[in-house]
């Protein structure tokens, strides 16, 4: 009896964006290979490709600077030209945000600043979708890593959140788009909707171990999740398992988003405040 549930021994997936060992794109790499499939590794530079020798050593990795136009289809072709196609699956998991000034408000965003972080965090899916299509198996998957709540104004987060939800909705629209060609009608675009994680990437945005601690206690079993469970995840969505899934966001946050009226998070918010009725204090009265 076949113990290959995941169908993915001996497939070739393409991953954007592992930095180091944190990485949630180490993660779901890792896993891919645990199951038998083999990992094509797309970097950003020399510079992190060197600096990745020692854990990517002997694994195919490519430079994909996804930030200069151009760089996704050059990078497809060779991949294409080194014989690794056909792809039946790419990982996006790239995202960039200027905090080099600190936090500001919203609406002092700078346009540049803007821009540069939406062309790498998001169109670059774009990109690299329309570069790999002629590349793709009819049934691979696409799978971009988000986060768990569009709706959600973190501070420090910034404009990162309307650069997430652009990432979203482009997913959804490029699932609709490859549908309409007969070749690639098959292929799926699927988001992971990741609660706060503890990553490199998350450690460079302002004030995040607070949110990070802040968002534990939101989760119902009081513990955040480990990278590995969005890896798992992702790795499903990447799978012939997965086949039914189409542009859809898989939320894993440990029940954190449906769970606001945490009593302990209120008792802890409201301390400062007198007991309702208590000496005609209340602001209800």
């Amino acid at each position: 009896m076949s113990t290959d549930f995941l169908q993915i021994a001996g497939k070739t997936f393409v991953v954007f964006g592992v930095a180091n060992r944190k990485s949630v794109a180490w993660h779901i790499a890792r896993t891919l290979e645990e199951q038998g499939a083999r990992v094509i590794y797309s970097v950003r530079s020399e510079a992190r490709k060197k600096s990745l020798e020692t854990l990517l050593a002997g694994k195919p990795v490519f430079i994909c600077d996804v930030e200069h136009e151009g760089a996704p289809a050059r990078l497809a072709a060779e991949i294409a030209a080194a014989g690794h196609a056909p792809i039946h699956g790419i990982v996006h998991s790239i995202a960039f945000a200027n905090y080099s000034e600190g936090l500001k408000p919203f609406d002092e965003t700078k346009r540049a600043d803007f821009l540069q972080a939406v062309t790498i965090s998001a169109f670059s899916l774009v990109e690299i979708a329309r570069a790999f299509k002629q590349h793709l198996a009819s049934d691979a998957s696409v799978v971009t890593i988000g986060i768990s709540s569009l709706l959600v104004t973190p501070d420090n987060y910034g404009y990162m959140g309307p650069i997430k939800a652009s990432l979203e909705s482009a997913s959804r629209f490029l699932a609709k788009s490859f549908s309409a060609d007969p070749a690639t009608r098959e292929v799926r675009f699927n988001i992971v909707g990741a609660g706060p994680l503890k990553t490199s990437a998350s450690a460079g945005i302002p004030g995040y171990i607070e949110s990070y601690l802040y968002s534990e206690k939101l989760t119902l079993r009081k513990r955040n999740l480990a990278t590995q469970e969005v890896a798992d995840s992702a790795v499903f969505l990447l799978s012939p398992r997965a086949s039914g899934i189409n542009a859809t966001t898989l939320t894993i946050d440990a029940g954190l988003g449906g769970n606001f009226y945490d009593a302990e998070i209120i008792k802890l918010a409201m301390r400062p405040e007198p007991p309702v009725g208590a000496g005609g204090n209340s602001k209800f009265q």
